[in-house]
């Protein structure tokens, strides 16, 4: 089977790369993906699939059902875009100013629609159903969430006993390499915004007025502080404050200094620790300082959790497919963060690398995922495709 669905993925390689060329010169952002939505409903069509779109947003839920009775495996595949001028160059950029697919979501739809090919193929011997979830709205707008409230992980019927994701990345990794690890394999990430309260007045006369500068300063300095004094390093906080704003002229004292960070975390009870002690230190520093402030955090996507014998699992299948040398481990957490987190938390599964770096290019220097100049390597779609297909092959075989 490995050989043969190898060999199939490989011949269908062109169309894969044309739709995903297709996706890259339309780029579209949030929610809303009518273009790509269209796309993926034309590769889509022919195929004994039940489909069905989003009400809320542009997704596409196609279901495969086997020719056997069996539980569903569901797969993923983000659609949206960035708002990234591209600086590629190539003969398919962007046609969109300003919007790009610079994570490669569009390689990621490419893939999903490939697999759904392979495995509609092999209908008959299936025990079970697919759910191939084509998500918009990864790109901060929380489109996985949206979608399973709208029924995504009901839509074989019953929930499915596995979910998998894979995610290109343009630098980092070699080539056609796949990687992962059991549990965490992504952080939490969270907004923090402060605002110091003091008093204004003249530059000239500070005592006469009271200054949220220095305090604001004070607590830039501290929240780092706290990092790391209260925090394992085994299970560590990364706190960046990457936004501060107080004042208009050099000498008028104003009356508010306001900053914004971003909180990466590692585990939920971490998370958690984390935001409470944050805002503790800022209304007690400022309290030192005679102020008052206010300090509240907009939560953004929870910790992306592998299920360990889920990835143990997605190993043996890339192994398995591909060679030996095809997985490597990824030996900790990265600090990005993944909407399929929301997936991962209703059901057990794992979420894996590819590593698309062009040839020629080192994949520790290579511009990474969000660049303008980021670029991914067409010749991983057919593998990208094989792996989701395979991964579903297995686990519904294994019942």
């Amino acid at each position: 089977m490995p050989a043969d669905l190898l060999a199939d993925a490989t011949a269908m390689a062109g169309d894969l790369a044309e739709l995903r060329h297709a996706i890259h010169q339309e780029p579209e952002l949030g929610l809303e993906l009518p273009r790509t939505q269209s796309k993926v409903l034309s590769a889509l069509d022919g195929l004994p699939l039940e489909i069905s779109c989003g009400r809320g947003l542009s997704s596409v839920v196609a279901v495969l059902r086997g020719g056997q009775p069996g539980p569903a495996v569901l797969l993923r595949g983000d659609m949206d875009a960035l708002p990234v001028t591209e600086r590629t160059g190539l003969p398919f950029a962007s046609q969109i100013d300003g919007t790009m697919h610079a994570c490669g979501h569009d390689l990621h739809t490419a893939m999903l629609a490939g697999a759904a090919r392979l495995l509609s193929a092999r209908r008959g011997e299936l025990p079970g159903s697919v759910i191939f979830m084509f998500q918009p709205g990864e790109e901060g707008h929380a489109g996985a969430r949206i979608m399973i409230e709208e029924g995504v992980l009901d839509a074989a019927g019953g929930r499915p006993v596995a979910a998998y994701g894979l995610h290109v990345a343009s630098a980092q990794l070699p080539g056609g390499v796949l990687s992962t690890r059991p549990g965490t394999i992504m952080a939490a990430a969270d907004t923090f915004e402060v605002t110091v309260h003091g008093r204004g007045g003249h530059a000239s006369q500070p005592h006469n007025a009271n200054d949220p500068i220095p305090a604001a300063c004070e607590i830039v300095s501290a929240l780092q502080t706290m990092v790391t004094r209260k925090f394992n390093v085994f299970d560590p906080v990364v706190l960046t404050v990457g936004s501060f704003h107080a004042g208009t002229v050099d000498n008028v004292i104003p009356d508010d200094a306001r900053m914004a960070a971003s909180l990466r975390t590692f585990s939920p009870e971490t998370r958690a620790r984390a935001m409470d002690a944050a805002i503790a230190l800022v209304h007690d520093v400022a309290s030192a300082h005679g102020l008052t402030a206010t300090a509240e955090f907009g939560q953004g996507y929870p910790v992306t959790v592998n299920d360990a014998g889920q990835a143990e699992f997605a190993e043996s299948v890339v192994t398995g497919l591909l060679g030996a040398g095809r997985f490597m481990p990824t030996p900790y957490p990265l600090t990005g963060s993944e909407d399929f987190s929301y997936v991962l938390e209703e059901v057990p599964g794992a979420f894996l690398m590819l590593g698309a770096c062009l040839p020629g290019n080192d994949p520790a220097t290579a511009a990474f995922n969000h660049s303008p100049e980021a670029a991914f390597d067409d010749a991983v779609l057919a593998d990208g495709a094989a792996v989701y297909a395979e991964l579903a092959i297995k686990r519904l075989a294994a019942g």
